[in-house]
């Protein structure tokens, strides 16, 4: 069976520059983009064995969808700037309430103490070429039980914004850290 494909188009927006964090120096300002058009906020799915497949099984279905709104973290190292770690807040897509937060591992963590570690098993393009990619990922629960707890797989998606600059980074500023603003759907899975 073939599974709806990561990458559909969504409406897009312009990473804002946060100042940077945690560094001897500043980062300098990257200029802002001109937005994009906006697409289809929902397209129908593509289903043709040419686009990108999931990996996840028929087996699995989704036990929570949020939404991940935060930054991702780059440091200047050697005249790239290099990603360093997420850290974001996610928030439930219903009711608007923060239930979790997502940092460096990748990890994301309830507010019930429940946890998954994920590795990326699948990594396609976003749409929108100023957006970070949308990812497939392997989950590991860790032993705390709670919501996460039978997790075996997330899938981020439906990513704005977080990508790296693309100036500001040379010998003046090695070793300064930039954050770049990001959206993302995060979809938790179980299978039985």
């Amino acid at each position: 069976m073939i599974l709806p494909t990561l990458a559909l188009a969504l409406a897009l927006q312009t990473p804002n520059q946060l100042p940077a964090q945690a560094s001897p120096k500043a980062a300098p300002q990257v200029p802002a983009k001109a937005p994009a058009q906006a697409a289809p906020a929902h397209p129908p799915a593509q289903t043709s064995a040419s686009d990108s497949e999931d990996t996840i099984p028929s087996s699995a279905h989704p036990i929570q969808t949020v939404s991940g709104r935060g930054v991702q973290i780059y440091a200047c190292t050697k005249g790239s700037w290099v990603f360093q770690a997420p850290e974001a807040t996610l928030v439930d897509t219903q009711t608007g309430s923060p239930v979790g937060t997502h940092g460096a591992g990748p990890t994301w963590t309830w507010k019930d103490g429940s946890s998954v570690k994920g590795e990326v098993a699948q990594k396609v393009p976003s749409p929108d070429a100023d957006s970070i990619p949308w990812l497939l990922l392997r989950a590991k629960p860790a032993s705390q039980p709670g919501a996460l707890a039978s997790v075996v797989w997330v899938r981020r998606s439906d990513t704005r914004g977080g990508t790296a600059p693309t100036s500001g980074c040379d010998a003046g500023h090695e070793g300064t850290t930039t954050r770049v603003r990001y959206t993302a759907t995060y979809t938790f899975y179980t299978e039985p």
